[in-house]
């Protein structure tokens, strides 16, 4: 395998458990995007959502800000979802490790072993 993208907050431990991961697996990293420093742009979550299978499966229900907005109360929309994550990098889910066409958003090795092929 060619190498991995990974979108990530370098002091976010999960983040870290999952670039282990990969060290461990010897999976080479091509990139790293600090989605604090780097806020994605709208168009750049839209292709991470696909790659990822849905808006839904790239959102973060888990941001301080998805209670302090009140957003567990409404129903949002696809586009609302796409809107948020690129208006504030803590609605994505990280970290997102990107291979190729394909992605996966949160750290699970079983998701992680399964884009890699495993």
């Amino acid at each position: 395998m060619g190498g991995v993208d990974v979108c990530w907050l370098p002091h976010c431990t999960t983040c870290q458990k999952a670039v282990q991961h990969l060290h461990d697996r010897g999976i080479r990293i091509g990139s790293f995007r600090d989605l604090k420093a780097q806020p994605l742009e709208r168009a750049e979550v839209e292709d991470l959502a696909r790659k990822v299978g849905g808006a839904e499966k790239l959102f973060s229900k888990r941001a301080m800000k998805y209670r302090k907005l009140r957003l567990h109360e409404q129903t949002l929309s696809e586009d609302d979802l796409l809107r948020l994550m690129a208006e504030e990098y803590t609605f994505v889910s990280r970290p997102v490790i990107v291979a190729g066409d394909r992605a996966t958003a949160g750290f699970s090795a079983k998701r992680v072993d399964e884009l890699l092929g495993d």
